[in-house]
């Protein structure tokens, strides 16, 4: 294991690690204990009662959080025609076709999320090698394969984000700054685990959300009490 920062000590012994926090106290307990020299990103990490490996309990979508992440989004659209039109007018960052695949496979990374018309998946899916490990493949269930370009460009300008179960049963998603007012990151932490709550698997049994708990980029997790957040 990593050798523990003297800051991450420092901020663990602030707080009761083994208690459960109503949202507002522990988003407070984060914002308190954040001490690096920059404006630290907010995550939750939820716990599920899924088995990731059966595809019936495969846990994938986006949701846009109601006050962004405060982070500003590069977007890449795949688009010809009007649809390319569209997506430029809706603010994209880059639109193209061809020009952009030849780009990507010579090693160009510069946005953060690609959304595709579906026409243009077939020459899109030659970057599922490049585009796949780095989970910035378009999608359908993240709503990033469309025909609504504008729409998709608009809420992920607006704080749309996706979320996806990794193998151990665990959703990871930002839900703002540090800088963010603690009401605004109480809310947009509702709305992700209101969200999984809406999208649970029909086949998961026993429990469903296990633990919840929130941190920052550099500091220690704070354990969220269950029955405030899952009401």
């Amino acid at each position: 294991m990593a050798k523990l920062s003297k800051k991450y000590m420092e901020a663990v012994k602030q707080y009761d690690q083994n208690q459960v926090y109503d949202p507002s106290e522990a988003i407070a307990i984060v914002k308190k204990i954040a001490s690096a020299n920059f404006d630290e990103t907010v995550e939750v990490a939820v716990r599920l009662g899924v088995d990731p490996k059966k595809a019936d309990q495969q846990i994938r979508g986006a949701v846009v959080l109601p006050h962004g992440t405060g982070k500003t989004q590069r977007v890449l659209v795949f688009a010809k025609g009007e649809k390319a039109k569209e997506a430029e007018a809706a603010g994209a960052d880059y639109v193209g076709d061809d020009d952009y695949i030849n780009k990507i496979q010579q090693g160009w990374f510069d946005f953060d999320v690609v959304v595709a018309t579906p026409d243009m998946m077939g020459a899109v899916g030659k970057l599922g090698r490049i585009l796949g490990p780095k989970g910035l493949m378009p999608n359908p269930k993240t709503g990033t394969v469309t025909f609504d370009v504008a729409k998709a460009v608009n809420e992920i300008k607006a704080g749309k984000i996706e979320y996806r179960v990794d193998k151990a049963g665990n959703i990871h998603a930002p839900i703002g700054k540090v800088s963010f007012d603690d009401s605004k990151l109480v809310e947009n932490l509702q709305t992700i685990i209101d969200t999984l709550i809406k999208v649970k698997p029909a086949a998961a049994k026993g429990q469903y959300i296990r633990n919840v708990s929130v941190s920052s980029t550099m500091g220690p997790g704070v354990k969220i009490n269950l029955s405030k957040v899952t009401k």
